[in-house]
C-alpha cells in the first residue's frame, strides 16, 4: 500500500497506517466476505478510480478503510454502529471536523441498501467509494463473497420456486433470507448500470459478463444439461 503514502505527507501516511492497524484488529474475526481482505480490495479499487476523478484522496482512502468497520448486517441491522465507531477512531487522529464529517457521511451512504433508497448525500468521494465497493461485489470475487455469505446465513443455494424480488424496500432487502442465486438478480446484476465513474463502469462491464457466463453454467448443471 505504499503507493498512497508516497504521494502524501508523513502525517497522512501515519494516519493511513494507524487506520489499517485499527481496521485489521476490529475485523480479525469477521465473516470472510466482509473481512480485512475485502477492505484492502476496496481500498485499492478506490485509489485506482481516484486517479481519474477530482477527489480528496485522504477522504477516499480513509473512507475505503473504514466503510465496513461495523457492517449493519452483523449488528442486528443497526446502521449507526459503523459511523459511530469510525468517528470515534478518526477523532483520535488529529483530523479536521470537515474531513471526519465527510467520511462519516460516506459510511452512512455507501451501502447498496436494496437499490431503492433515495440519496440524501452525495460527493465525488462517495461516488468513487460506492464504485470501489460495488466492484468487489462483482466478478469472480463477487460470486465467492455471495456464496460465502449465503453459507454463513445458512441459505439455500437456489430454489426454482422462489423468484427474485426486484422491488424490495430497504427494510425488506435487509431482512431477506432468499436463496443465494436470487441475490444476483436483486443486487449484483444491477450494479453495472449504477456505477458512478467511467473507470468503475469499464471494470464492472467485464465482471458483469463473467457473472452472466457463470449463471448460464449454473443453470445448465442444475438442469442436468452439463
Amino acid at each position: 500500500m505504499g503507493s498512497f503514502s508516497s504521494r502524501h505527507g508523513a502525517q497522512a501516511s501515519e494516519i493511513i497506517q494507524n487506520t489499517i492497524t485499527f481496521v485489521k484488529n476490529e475485523l480479525k474475526n469477521a465473516e470472510g466476505g466482509h473481512d480485512w481482505f475485502h477492505i484492502e480490495r476496496v481500498y485499492k479499487n478506490a485509489l485506482l478510480i481516484s486517479k481519474s476523478e477530482d477527489v480528496n484522496e485522504i477522504v477516499v482512502a480513509l473512507g475505503a478503510l473504514l466503510h465496513d468497520i461495523a457492517d449493519s448486517k452483523f449488528h442486528d441491522g443497526d446502521e449507526s454502529v459503523g459511523p459511530k465507531k469510525a468517528r470515534q477512531f478518526l477523532e483520535t487522529q488529529n483530523l479536521s471536523e470537515e474531513i471526519i464529517g465527510h467520511i462519516v457521511k460516506i459510511i452512512e451512504n455507501v451501502s447498496f441498501k436494496g437499490g431503492n433508497k433515495t440519496k440524501d448525500f452525495t460527493s465525488n468521494e462517495l461516488e468513487v467509494l460506492q464504485d470501489a465497493d460495488r466492484l468487489d461485489a462483482l466478478g469472480a470475487i463477487g460470486i465467492a463473497r455471495t456464496f460465502n455469505y449465503g453459507g454463513f446465513k445458512n441459505r439455500k443455494l437456489y430454489d426454482p420456486e422462489i423468484a427474485p424480488n426486484l422491488n424490495m424496500t430497504p427494510a425488506e432487502y435487509k431482512t431477506s433470507d432468499a436463496p443465494t442465486i436470487n441475490h444476483f438478480y436483486e443486487k449484483l446484476l444491477l450494479l453495472k448500470d449504477r456505477m458512478n465513474t467511467e473507470t468503475g463502469r469499464k471494470i464492472a462491464e467485464e465482471r458483469h459478463r463473467f457473472m452472466e457466463t457463470y449463471l448460464k453454467q449454473f443453470y445448465a448443471e442444475w438442469d442436468g444439461v452439463k
